[in-house]
């Protein structure tokens, strides 16, 4: 994910304390016996500590457990399994998944206008643990990951050449204009990574920022239940909600390293010829984990945070690095016909019914809404842990539109980019593989070999500081809600997203990848649906500044 969440950990002690919150300003509080661990497990074995939720903790690596045996047990079958699984899903539920994300914009947009956009995160009187531009540094971080490497090329160039062949484009459409292709591809690109995406994370964000700091109920999923199931949030139905955010964080972690090691993969066989096949992936799958487990042995300040100055330093330099030496005139003036474009086409593109491009759809949008909702919890936590001291209304929308920003001008570089060679005649990147689309697009440009180079370190460094902040998130569910517990517990679930990966790309590659996002997203899309009203129930009891 990024430096800030280490940087949380090791010097906010008010955001790590092993007791349940206190808000300031106002006595609010949800009145709950519940003691965070009063659950867990804290005997060792072999001499090694733990800390963990009995049931939770038990279910959760149980069926995982389970999923990895069997799909390494029988790859063959579970190739046209997971195959049927995503197309059921994708042709039955995609006007579910895009209702909803659609939703979750509405709230938010009408939170930000609403009177109680007014209240503040924490209480009357709370401040900011961090300044506007360290908090924006860190939506910023949280809104970069593997998919926007993977997709920043390849997403603009396939929907260009649909829309100009007509075949399975956007909006079913077929443009003749290379001008109106070109806009449309960028505006649904944009689309995928902008504010619906968003919404999606500051529902659950906001929820778990106001029954935490507001209301004094422990940092987990399920405390936003608890206006609805009340103290039953602690018993079986509290269980199911932390299990269910276990699967869709273990999936959607997953799935960006199985994309991570395809990419990897494409980019060393382009450079070095390395072979580009399944097993190359899974020893990058290996790789990439040895070195995230190095980086949570080494702990906050020496691993992880070095790793994310990183990722965050090669990211920036590589995008700079394009804008110059590419079309900078068109990158410069596309980012605003960009958002332009994008704002027009939004109310078509967000449309679930009467859809001429059922393709697209099935094949994009829905699993892009799954993939999200299934990070929501992950990014969602990280979202609440540095937002306290903000209102409603400064939150939702720096949390929308600072990210969606970045997406604009991220799109715009790369994926103008790679249309504007196409319209010099070069078609090495539309005829590439998706994996290899960015790298084939970098080879135009000065110092190819150094900035693939540096795109195959930034894939893998990106999933290394998500890989180890996701299994801290996981972590703290699985131990009822600590934010502190013992490091083998976060290296064991290091381990159960590599061997999650390594099964799903044995399993069936990206179609399983899919599948598996598509799976976990159908049921906690409903838990982001439930926190939406979970949350305007709990704003309407507070007061106002």
């Amino acid at each position: 994910m990024n430096e800030a969440y280490y940087r949380l950990e090791a010097a906010a002690p008010s955001a790590a304390a092993e007791s349940i919150p206190s808000p300031d300003g106002h006595s609010n509080l949800i009145d709950t016996d519940y003691v965070i661990g009063q659950d867990n497990i804290t005997s060792g074995f072999f001499g090694l500590k733990i800390d963990l939720h009995s049931t939770v903790f038990t279910w959760s690596s149980l069926v995982i457990l389970a999923f990895v045996a069997v799909t390494l047990a029988m790859p063959e079958a579970m190739e046209p399994f997971f195959g049927g699984i995503r197309s059921y899903l994708t042709s039955h539920l995609s006007w579910a998944f895009m209702l909803s994300t659609n939703l979750f914009v509405i709230l938010a947009v009408g939170l930000i206008f609403s009177p109680l956009g007014r209240v503040r995160l924490g209480g009357t009187h709370a401040k900011p643990d961090f300044s506007y531009p360290g908090w924006f540094a860190m939506l910023f971080a949280a809104g970069m990951g593997v998919g926007l490497m993977f997709y920043c090329v390849s997403e603009p160039l396939t929907y260009f050449g649909d829309l100009r062949a007509g075949t399975t484009g956007p909006l079913g459409e077929q443009l003749a204009s290379d001008g109106a292709a070109r806009s449309l591809s960028l505006a649904t690109s944009i689309f995928h990574w902008g504010m619906h995406p968003w919404a999606t994370y500051a529902i659950i964000a906001l929820a778990l920022a106001l029954f935490s700091f507001n209301k004094g109920l422990p940092l987990t999923i399920r405390s936003v239940f608890y206006p609805v199931l009340g103290e039953r949030v602690w018993g079986w139905p509290g269980h199911v909600i932390d299990v269910l955010a276990v699967f869709a964080t273990l999936f959607g972690l997953a799935t960006s390293l199985g994309l991570g090691a395809s990419q990897a993969a494409a980019g060393l066989h382009s450079l070095f010829g390395v072979p580009n096949d399944t097993s190359t992936m899974v020893l990058l799958v290996l790789g990439i984990t040895a070195i995230t487990l190095v980086s949570v042995v080494a702990g906050v300040d020496k691993g992880v945070r070095r790793m994310s100055q990183l990722n965050m330093a090669l990211a920036i330099l590589l995008m700079l690095f394009v804008m110059v030496v590419g079309p900078t005139l068109l990158i410069a003036t596309g980012a605003a016909s960009n958002l332009v474009s994008y704002l027009t086409e939004l109310p078509s593109l967000a449309n679930p019914f009467g859809r001429s491009d059922e393709d697209f759809i099935h094949g994009w949008t829905a699993f892009y809404w799954a993939w999200w909702v299934s990070w929501s919890p992950f990014v969602g936590m990280f979202i609440a842990r540095v937002s306290r001291g903000r209102t409603v209304r400064e939150f939702l929308i720096a949390v929308l539109l600072v990210p969606t920003m970045v997406s604009v001008i991220w799109m715009t570089t790369f994926g103008d980019t790679a249309l504007w060679q196409l319209g010099q005649g070069y078609e090495g990147a539309k005829n590439a593989a998706l994996e290899l689309q960015l790298f084939a697009m970098l080879e135009q440009l000065p110092l190819s070999s150094i900035t693939s180079l540096v795109g195959i370190v930034l894939v893998m460094v990106f999933f290394i500081t998500s890989s180890d902040s996701g299994s801290l998130v996981i972590d703290s569910i699985t131990s009822g809600g600590k934010v502190t517990s013992p490091r083998i517990q976060r290296i064991f679930w290091v381990a159960i997203e590599a061997a999650i990966a390594i099964a799903l790309l044995l399993g069936g590659g990206l179609t399983a990848l899919q599948a598996a996002v598509l799976i976990t997203g159908v049921p906690f899309m409903v838990v982001v649906l439930i926190s939406g009203y979970s949350v305007v129930q709990g704003l309407r009891t507070e007061p106002r500044i």
